[in-house]
């Protein structure tokens, strides 16, 4: 799964007056790709995609579609805790030509191991999209044991084809490289243990700060690709305040801050109950963008 590596933004969504805003959405997509993004995520979490409706979800995915024009892989965040609404989401974005499916954990349902088996296992047969798993139990509450990861790629081996993994336990690289094979894509959902994640052994990151620092971002991932461990420590250093800030307050409020300090045309409306993020938040943004040289 050569195609998904490097540094893939999880995009944001861009809001005016309470609607998608089109235009700055396809403006987003060509300065990521313009800038070394090799791959991009519509409708993830920094996506806001539990706020959007499913017309919504589904116009954001063909958008990013459309105005990657085949240029780089699109990645669709199809993730719901829903079985059915989940498989609504890929068979939509297959037809619309997304080359994957992030399918996150059900979240607040909270299935055990095998109802994760179960939900994964529905969604592969009943679909051709092949599918990146998202652990992220920070968020979902339930977590995609190692074990469970590795029974999945094994009972469908051209489907499901990695995983986004944002459990914060870097031991669980070598884990599924153990249990599965170098050829499952492994890929860090936390920009600041991108670095130990790959000298595990994942291939790129789904990533939060690509947004706003695309090209250093991509530099980073192209440097860890080479082996060039001097050069990744030295970019990583310029980007490690900048990954802490875009937590800083409740995501996307800080990467949508930043956005707007580095684009006039992106602005920082959320749709509630996010909120913009705080002055304290805004404080570190804008400390971290200086020591980036981005701003």
């Amino acid at each position: 799964m050569s195609m998904f590596s490097g540094s893939i933004p999880a995009l944001v969504t861009p809001f005016r007056d309470g609607a998608v805003d089109e235009k700055a959405f396809r403006r987003l997509v060509d300065w990521q790709i313009e800038n070394g993004s090799s791959a991009l995520v519509p409708c993830g979490t920094t996506g806001e995609a539990s706020t959007l409706s499913n017309a919504e979800h589904h116009r954001v995915i063909e958008l990013c579609v459309e105005q990657a024009a085949g240029r780089v892989p699109v990645i669709a965040g199809c993730g719901s805790n829903d079985t059915m609404n989940a498989l609504l989401h890929m068979t939509f974005s297959k037809k619309c030509g997304a080359q994957a499916a992030l399918c996150v954990a059900p979240y607040y349902n909270r299935p055990s191991q095998a109802g994760l088996i179960a939900h994964f296992s529905y969604l592969a047969e009943n679909n051709d999209l092949p599918i990146i798993l998202y652990n992220v139990p920070g968020r979902t509450v339930t977590d995609i044991l190692p074990e469970t990861v590795c029974e999945l790629a094994k009972r469908y081996p051209d489907k499901i084809v990695g995983i986004k993994d944002a459990s914060g336990d870097l031991s669980r690289v070598t884990d599924h490289r153990m249990g599965i094979g170098k050829h499952f894509c492994q890929l860090s959902g936390d920009d600041e243990l991108a670095l130990p994640a790959n000298a595990a052994g994942a291939v790129g990151c789904i990533s939060v700060t690509a947004n706003v620092a695309p090209k250093l971002c991509a530099e980073f991932q192209a440097a860890c690709a080479a082996n060039d461990l001097a050069l990744a420590r030295e970019l990583n250093d310029k980007l490690y305040p900048l990954h802490y800030a875009m937590f800083e307050d409740a995501s996307p409020g800080p990467v949508k801050y930043a956005l707007s300090r580095v684009h006039e045309w992106m602005g920082e409306e959320l749709r509630l109950p996010m909120v913009p993020c705080s002055d304290a938040a805004r404080q570190a943004v804008d400390a971290a963008l200086e020591h980036a040289g981005l701003v």
